[in-house]
């Protein structure tokens, strides 16, 4: 299975690039994560929130491999168990399908991005910062295939 995290942001620290690829090497052959970092628009005092993130949404939008399966990461989503994100993971495996997580920038996603997405999904009620979700999804990605894989890592 394929899957893509499309994430507003470049240059993280390096703990954000450690954790996320200790969890995409962990996944072998089962699973084929792709991080795909979108340079945030450059902000100028002329410029507000909305219109930055009308160009994150194009830059997004664009980078979006057809026929894939989209998850908008948005606080305001639906919270998710393990248990459906792993049947979720089963059901696109079983039809064929990519599936892209799409991370936005410190403004969140602009409503050309959600409208396109075919779920929203939160990751928690508290805000995290948008590196740290790198992290997150990753390892939820680990834990839902080793789940269906019923490897022990994940002992619910």
């Amino acid at each position: 299975m394929d899957v893509t995290l499309l994430a507003i942001g470049t240059k993280m620290p390096g703990w954000v690039n450690d954790g996320y690829q200790e969890y995409a090497k962990r996944l072998g052959r089962d699973c084929k994560l792709t991080l795909k970092e979108i340079p945030s628009p450059r902000k100028s005092n002329s410029q507000d929130s909305a219109s930055v993130c009308k160009k994150e949404a194009q830059l997004l939008l664009a980078a979006i491999p057809k026929g894939a399966y989209v998850i908008a990461l948005d606080e305001h989503g639906k919270l998710k168990s393990t248990r459906s994100v792993a049947d979720k993971f089963q059901q696109l495996k079983e039809s064929s399908r990519s599936l892209v997580f799409i991370i936005g920038g410190a403004d969140g996603l602009s409503d050309l991005v959600l409208n396109q997405c075919h779920e929203k999904w939160s990751l928690s009620k508290m805000t995290f910062p948008h590196a740290m979700v790198r992290v997150i999804v990753a390892e939820q990605i680990y834990r839902a295939i080793s789940l269906l894989n019923n490897h022990p890592y994940h002992r619910a």
